[in-house]
Parts: structure tokens; sequence; C-alpha cells
């Protein structure tokens, strides 16, 4: 029998629902690293049956947030400098893809849209907000996502920009925002220019800013 036609729109999947709250949680802080991670607990919060949990859960482990070990407790994943390397690195790759691919097509709303995003994001940590200032840089960033519409760099993002956000969150207070919102400005210039090559590469030194320094190893005597 055929799918019968409907005027109803678009709804995201349960599983899609239970894997932002839960990764929202995350990276917010709500749920703590090292904090244990319990199916039936995380379902009566939510108000959902154990299954989507455990597909979010699983779905949460492959990007980084979560560890779940077979026979064992599954609990939110520590901040390691590690992984945020790596997360940095192929997101900072897909931003400067999506500028690149992005730039020959904004318009005028949308360079307006990257220089309001940038005045929020300054006011925002002259604020001390955090969440204001990553709300806002999320949204300058997506203007080019968004323009771009490449389905490989948002499955990418998707997958390890909440990895980097958390680190983001949690190391607000040491970030050199002013560096940010210049690098920012930059790339408006670039992007307005039509200068594909140059936007790229800021975009791309804008995510790379953010990788953590190795720790130095100790002088021996």
């Amino acid at each position: 029998m055929p799918v019968p036609p409907t005027n109803l729109p678009p709804r995201p999947l349960l599983r899609d629902e239970v894997r932002s709250r839960l990764r929202d949680a995350i990276v917010d802080g709500t749920l703590a690293p090292g904090e244990q991670l319990r199916d039936l607990e995380l379902a009566e919060w939510l108000g959902v049956s154990r299954t989507p949990i455990r597909e979010a859960l699983l779905d949460l482990a492959r990007s980084g947030l979560v560890e779940a070990s077979p026979g064992r407790s599954t609990v939110v994943a520590p901040v390691d400098d590690a992984a945020v390397r790596a997360a940095a690195a192929v997101v900072a790759a897909m931003h400067r893809v999506a500028v690149i691919e992005s730039t020959p097509h904004l318009t005028d709303d949308d360079l307006a849209r990257m220089t309001d995003a940038n005045a929020a994001f300054i006011a925002a940590h002259a604020a001390d907000d955090t969440d204001a200032a990553l709300a806002a840089d999320r949204a300058f960033h997506a203007v080019a996502v968004d323009r771009a519409d490449n389905a490989a760099v948002r499955t990418v993002l998707a997958l390890y920009g909440p990895v980097l956000e958390r680190a983001e969150r949690l190391r607000f207070g040491s970030h050199d925002a002013e560096a940010s919102a210049a690098r920012h400005a930059e790339l408006i210039r670039h992007c307005a220019a039509g200068d594909t090559v140059a936007a790229g590469a800021v975009a791309e030194a804008l995510w790379l800013h953010l990788l953590p320094h190795p720790t130095a190893p100790k002088e021996t005597a």
C-alpha cells in the first residue's frame, strides 16, 4: 500500500531529538565529564523509552562525547586535549570548504548577518556571557555553512562540532575574544571581495586557533 499523502510538517526522528537534548546537556555541562549515564534515569528525564536513549548514546559515543564499554557503565567522556585537537583539525577543514564554496554566492544580506553576529559576539564577551558568545559564534559561521549547502560538511560538523564547543565553553575565560573578532572581520572582508582562497584560509585558521597547546615536558636535572 502506498504511503498516504499528508500536510503535516516534517518532524525530527525521536532518536534525533533525544540525541540533541543529550548532546546539549553534555556540551553545556549539565551532564559533567565522568558522570554516569543510566538509560532508565535518562529515559525518565526526557519522557521517552530506553530504546532511543541507547541509540542516542551510541551516536554520541561515535563523536567522542560519551564513553561506552560493553558490560561497563556509560559515562560522559572527559575533555581530552588529543580528542579536541583531532576534532578541531576536522572542523577547521570543513569550515574552510564551506567558506570556499559559499563565498561566490554570499549576498549583501549574508554579509550583514555575519557582521551583526560578530558584533553580538564582541558584546557577549564584554558581558562575560558564555552562552550568548557561543550562540553568536555559531550564527556567524552558520551563514557560510548554510549558503554552501554541502551535506557532507553538515554531517561532519554535526558529529565533531559539539566536541569543540564543549572545550570552548570550558576554556571561555582564557579565550582571546579580540583576536577572534578581528579574524571574523577579516573573513567578512575577504568574502565581500570574493577572495575564496584568502577567505578559506582565515576560516580554517579561526578554528585551528582553538587547538589546545600540548603540555611542555618537564625538564630533568
